[in-house]
């Protein structure tokens, strides 16, 4: 059965439908959970959250976007919120980037400019390791931002609306946080990304 068929059928009280929904959604909505909290037990929480939300609001699911696109976003919700909580103490600092830097910071961090080749399964999960190290590495504002660019694929708008922040400020989180891990993935890079992360000539 295809989503919009489960999704009709937990709806008229299907309940293992729902469970094939979450069989299938799981790992997706724990993975964009855990790269925004970044501890395994709380994203576990967030993933139970959000399908728990999920099971109660099926009716308001309209189908004007997919089931993926909406649980991953309620997933994300739920994570920012859970972040949030524990510090709202903390206010977020506005950094100031030069329009012209912002062109520089690059796309894809998290997929496709690191030149990886896919035959070299031991390079890939080397990667793998260096690019977990390097996102736990990451201030909290970037972290989240990233992942919700890079995995969850949200657009400046979107993300802009999601954290409740000004486009120019996702703009220049985005480009600190692409910086931040091109530097620490700085190895892996071809040698023409290399050179420009380093600063060379």
């Amino acid at each position: 059965m295809d989503d919009l068929a489960l999704v009709d059928a937990a709806r008229a009280g299907d309940d293992r439908a729902f469970e094939a929904l979450v069989v299938r959604f799981q790992r997706k909505v724990f993975v964009v959970a855990l790269g925004i909290v970044r501890n395994p037990d709380q994203a576990w929480d967030i993933s139970q959250e959000a399908f728990v939300r999920v099971h109660g609001h099926l009716a308001e699911f309209k189908g004007d976007s997919s089931f993926q696109t909406w649980v991953t976003r309620i997933t994300s919700h739920l994570a920012i919120d859970s972040l949030r909580r524990e510090r709202k103490s903390r206010r977020d600092q506005l950094e100031d980037v030069r329009e012209e830097a912002l062109q520089e910071g690059g796309e894809g961090i998290l997929s496709t400019s690191l030149g990886v080749d896919p035959s070299a399964n031991l390079l890939r999960r080397e990667l793998a390791g260096r690019m977990e190290a390097a996102l736990d590495g990451l201030p909290e504002i970037h972290r989240t931002i990233l992942v919700l660019r890079e995995v969850e694929g949200l657009s400046y708008e979107e993300l802009a609306e999601r954290l409740g922040i000004q486009k120019g400020t996702v703009m220049s989180r985005l480009f600190h946080a692409r910086k931040r891990m091109q530097a620490a993935l700085a190895e892996y890079a071809p040698p023409a990304t290399r050179q420009k992360v380093g600063g060379e000539e």
